[in-house]
């Protein structure tokens, strides 16, 4: 097993690699103290060999890879690609496809919710991989043996795992289903983090549109802070304090000074202003060009009936062997509560049919849940009848 640290040998195992159908592929990065993901190594195996490559080698240029990433002949394997994507997105601008995600796969064959890596390949291979570096700092030189053993197995042990879940997809007819979530996985649309919709990643919840004009604009600028400096966003400012100031709007400096959540003399720093300013552009946006805030559950019986849904989301899940959280989220249940005609994953394509008709169908008491023989048990009412 060689090392690659230079263009040539690159753009040679690359296209030695792009004559085979599947591929496997991971990366090794830093990103505790950047706000974009620092690439230090790629490892990628076909059914012949596995290669390292060195992304931080000196004059080395990854355009092959990248290109072998964006190769249609090629399938790309991956382990919660996510990140492994991201990376690949922002250096090049190229999205890999087409690609196959393991941890997803995994969860549609009931492997659990977001089995991790090795977890996975012990529960298919046997093989128990070792931990021992998934913290160690990548970025050093030069790498060990002992990184280099831990990055080839990564993707060597992935090849039997894509191998045993392909297999079992095809077998129980599921492979259009991975395919669907492979196509949210490659879009653009889910790297393209845009300041102006940073606030959407924020779990704190705001009631009237001043607070989220607000939310929207101070988000913004953390955003673009943390972008132009490349710093983690928390560097700037914790996700509490951004809420924080959403609620209370302070307009003047000593109003800001009053917020607990933000570290003592915040006020007096050079980001003072800036957050001043942005909470006085939030109070002036006109509220008919904000997105709409949802509204109280009307139903006073919300709460009951998406306690109800995770039940029938329970049993669905373990009838038919799909991790619950791949067929529907908590907050698909809430919107499905409140509305027939939601616009949730939940209520199309696979998981409509599997679990997304019988959630109307309990909502409308056309199927009532029982327990039987101490089970719990779906009776069809209309049936029963």
């Amino acid at each position: 097993m060689d090392l690659i640290t230079t263009t040539s040998d690159l753009a040679a195992a690359c296209d030695r690699l792009s004559k085979h159908p599947v591929i496997t592929v991971d990366t090794e990065f830093l990103r505790e103290t950047t706000y974009y993901p620092l690439l230090c190594v790629v490892q990628m195996a076909s059914a012949d060999e596995a290669v390292v490559i060195d992304t931080l080698a000196e004059g080395i240029d990854l355009k092959p890879f990248f290109e072998l990433m964006g190769n249609e002949a090629v399938l790309k394997v991956f382990h919660a690609a996510r990140q492994d994507i991201e990376i690949v997105w922002h250096q090049s601008g190229t999205i890999p496809h087409p690609i196959f995600d393991t941890q997803v796969a995994a969860m549609v064959l009931g492997y659990g919710d977001s089995i991790a890596y090795d977890a996975l390949v012990e529960r298919i291979t046997g093989h128990r991989p070792d931990k021992t570096h998934r913290f160690t700092d990548w970025s050093r030189r030069p790498l060990t043996a002992d990184q280099m053993h831990y990055a080839v197995s990564d993707v060597t042990h992935l090849r039997d795992v894509f191998a045993a879940l392909d297999a079992d997809l095809k077998k129980r007819g599921r492979s259009e289903w991975v395919s669907e979530e492979m196509e949210v996985l490659t879009s653009p649309k889910t790297y393209d983090f845009h300041p102006e919709r940073a606030w959407e990643r924020l779990k704190t919840r705001v009631r009237k549109p001043k607070e989220l004009a607000v939310l929207m604009e101070v988000a913004a600028w953390r955003e673009q802070e943390a972008q132009s400096r490349d710093v983690p966003r928390s560097r700037v400012m914790k996700d509490d304090a951004v809420g924080d100031i959403a609620t209370h709007a302070p307009t003047s400096l000593e109003r800001l000074a009053n917020l607990r959540s933000l570290p003592k003399g915040f006020d007096r720093s050079k980001w003072g202003s800036d957050i001043v300013a942005a909470v006085q552009r939030g109070i002036a946006r006109d509220p008919a060009t904000l997105p709409k805030l949802e509204k109280p559950r009307g139903n006073s019986n919300g709460a009951a009936i998406v306690e109800l849904l995770k039940v029938l989301l329970r049993m669905t899940s373990e009838r038919h062997a799909v991790a619950s959280k791949v067929i529907a989220t908590v907050d698909d249940l809430e919107q499905i509560a409140a509305d027939d005609q939601a616009d949730v994953a939940a209520l199309h394509g696979w998981r409509r049919e599997l679990f997304g008709e019988a959630a109307l169908s309990l909502k409308h008491g056309r199927l009532a849940l029982a327990i039987e023989k101490g089970r719990v048990v779906r009776v069809d009412r209309d049936k029963a009848v």
